[in-house]
């Protein structure tokens, strides 16, 4: 197989999960498309973590852009050297994995905190505060507590679905970037381009034109 471009389709799968991300956490602050509970900051305190948009977000741009980077039309590397250039960008390609599993692991453990607290929401008392957050979590299996939350209305709904949608993302994409760990370390070890055809048609652009070359094993200068 051709490690760069298992890479690439990680780098473009990852670019459409940090958009969704971004999205996904953004209507985090605005319950039924309202602004006011962020204005009078009552949302919960894991919606001010920027999860989506920094962890799951923006910093997954970075690997997915140095991810879709290592394609290129041919695989020969540098000076003409196929291996050359091509196993040292794999090699770096793992560092840019490592920070998009830093920034997926960050969303992933938000989301799960704020799915375990639930949300800030007035009680039948009329108070503000985490009406769930002594349940462990347990309120997530019993739907029939969630209309203690008088106020913003289904915000319960609204804040397990946005929470899940980002705890789901964020888990697809740490796994995304562990592949391009494994990845860009065969890619290292056993060079960017595997196809036979590939390494031909490196070794024809890399040498001079003083002969005819009509096959991989025909020699390159014509007597």
């Amino acid at each position: 197989m051709c490690y760069g471009k298992c890479a690439r389709c990680i780098g473009h799968s990852l670019v459409w999960l940090a958009i969704l991300c971004i999205v996904a956490n953004i209507l985090l602050y605005f319950p039924n498309g309202e602004t006011k509970y962020a204005s009078e900051n009552h949302l919960s305190r894991f919606v001010w973590f920027f999860s989506g948009i920094v962890g799951g977000g923006l910093l997954m741009f970075l690997p997915a852009f140095v991810f879709i980077g290592l394609e290129e039309d041919d695989c020969c590397g540098c000076c003409g050297h196929e291996n050359c250039g091509k196993r040292c960008a794999m090699f770096s390609s793992v560092l840019a994995a490592l920070i998009g599993i830093a920034g997926s692991g960050y969303c992933v453990i938000v989301a799960a905190l704020g799915l375990a607290e639930g949300p800030q929401c007035l009680d039948s008392f009329g108070h503000w505060n985490y009406t769930f957050a002594n349940t462990d979590g347990q309120y997530l299996l019993d739907t029939s507590t969630w209309s203690q939350c008088a106020e913003p209305k289904h915000v319960v709904e609204w804040n397990v679905s946005l929470f899940s949608i980002l705890l789901a993302l964020g888990g697809i994409e740490f796994i995304l970037c562990l592949v391009q760990v494994i990845n860009g370390v065969m890619g290292g070890i056993c060079g960017y381009c595997c196809f036979r055809q590939q390494v031909r048609t490196c070794v024809k652009m890399a040498q001079p034109d003083l002969g005819v070359v009509n096959d991989y094993n025909t020699p390159l200068f014509s007597s």
